[in-house]
């Protein structure tokens, strides 16, 4: 290829990349509009009172975690506090700004799919699949993304890893920080992600990294820190302490065993969640929590010893956040979102494998949430009950597509 035709190509490559992103921006509008039409609007369970709580309190002159208790991290505080600027004390007024700051969201999750492929110099058919996929998967799971912020903390996470992929690894750090101090679950992509930077830059760069995502999180989290120090704790604790709940992998094992007539499910209605309790459930929540930091860390592990290349690191990212989700003990169909923009960048017939299984983990829980949750979480439904056991154990066959290396040279990737 002639010097001419090189200064050519990656305008030519950036061109076809916005256009798809442009194109998934326009789609993912249009999905999310749908998500307010016919069986949609259907029995919706909504967390937006809680965040209007947050925000009228916040406009009233108290301060989190000092003078009220908050559930998440300090970054989350802002998605709760801008909806309620205006009209006060109105919960229509207020769920329309929520959603419309989600849009924004989920559009930035996009955008930060689209630069993430651009950077992994994706060909046109796989923009173009990946793209589109995570702009109409909100479809697939249902009316449970309008009401809930996880896009914010998803949109960081992707954005930041966009801008690991494409070299300004301080600024995707800083990114990948702010995404860990508004939910916790981004941490997991960190490791990997410094590992990375290790191995392409050195050492020195990868603590250079490692001490800017640090200080966002410092930064984020030290005012709080400083003025209500039990208040933070309690926070962080409460997340840390909660029981099985009802949905998780442990949990649906029960609910099966329940339908059976093996187990007799004994509620426990705390932490703001519906959960198992009983000693064995409360076993199979430590046994969860184990497991659930062996695989995150044996993926890391895994990743650090290949080569750091980077499509193991998207591949090795959607694994982490897929085994956070899938072997946590506690799971809410609000989770998958974490999933929709990250699991379809990853490359090849493993990529459409791991997007297929996404796909059906989000049907499956569609089919019971929001639509058959009460009757799962207070009387064990017996469809409700068998479809979340089937939900989770699709979620576990999601990481291990994502996580079993492939013989020869497909092992490098």
């Amino acid at each position: 290829m002639s010097t001419t035709q090189e200064r050519w190509s990656l305008p030519a490559e950036r061109r076809i990349a916005l256009a798809a992103g442009l194109v998934a921006l326009a789609v993912f509008g249009a999905a999310w509009a749908l998500l307010h039409r016919g069986f949609y609007r259907r029995d919706q369970i909504i967390d937006t009172p809680v965040y209007q709580r947050y925000g009228d309190a916040m406009l009233d002159g108290q301060v989190p975690y000092l003078d009220f208790r908050v559930e998440y991290p300090p970054a989350a505080l802002p998605v709760f506090l801008l909806p309620a600027i205006g009209d006060r004390h109105d919960p229509a007024i207020y769920r329309r700004n929520f959603e419309r700051l989600m849009v924004l969201c989920g559009l930035l999750a996009i955008a930060g799919a689209a630069i993430a492929l651009g950077a992994l110099r994706a060909e046109p058919e796989r923009l173009l699949a990946a793209l589109g996929f995570a702009a109409l998967t909100p479809l697939a799971l249902g009316s449970v993304i309008l009401t809930r912020f996880d896009l914010w903390p998803t949109a960081l996470l992707v954005l930041g890893l966009a801008a690991v992929l494409a070299e300004h690894r301080r600024t995707g750090l800083g990114v990948l920080g702010l995404a860990a101090a508004a939910k916790i679950f981004p941490v997991v992509v960190v490791p990997p992600a410094l590992v990375y930077v290790w191995r392409r830059h050195g050492r020195r760069e990868a603590l250079l990294c490692a001490a800017v995502f640090a200080g966002v999180v410092a930064i984020i989290f030290l005012p709080f820190v400083r003025l209500s120090p039990g208040g933070v704790w309690d926070s962080l604790h409460r997340q840390a302490d909660r029981p099985l709940q009802i949905e998780s992998l442990g949990s649906s094992f029960l609910l099966v065993a329940h339908q059976l007539g093996a187990w007799t499910v004994h509620l426990d209605l705390s932490h703001g969640s519906q959960n198992q309790g009983g000693s064995l459930a409360n076993a199979l929540a430590v046994i969860q929590s184990v497991v659930q930091a062996l695989v995150v860390v044996a993926l890391w592990v895994a990743f650090a010893r290949g080569p750091a290349t980077p499509e193991r690191l998207v591949r090795y990212s959607a694994a982490g956040v897929a085994a956070f989700i899938a072997f946590g003990k506690v799971l809410s169909p609000q989770f998958l979102i974490w999933l929709l923009p990250l699991v379809p960048l990853v490359r090849g017939r493993r990529g459409l494998a791991a997007s297929a299984v996404l796909a059906l983990a989000l049907v499956l829980t569609q089919l019971w949430f929001p639509y058959r949750y009460w009757r799962l979480a207070l009387h064990q439904d017996a469809i409700a009950s068998w479809l979340v056991f089937a939900r989770d154990l699709v979620l576990v066959a999601l990481v291990l597509v994502l996580a079993i290396p492939r013989r020869g040279r497909a092992r490098t990737t």
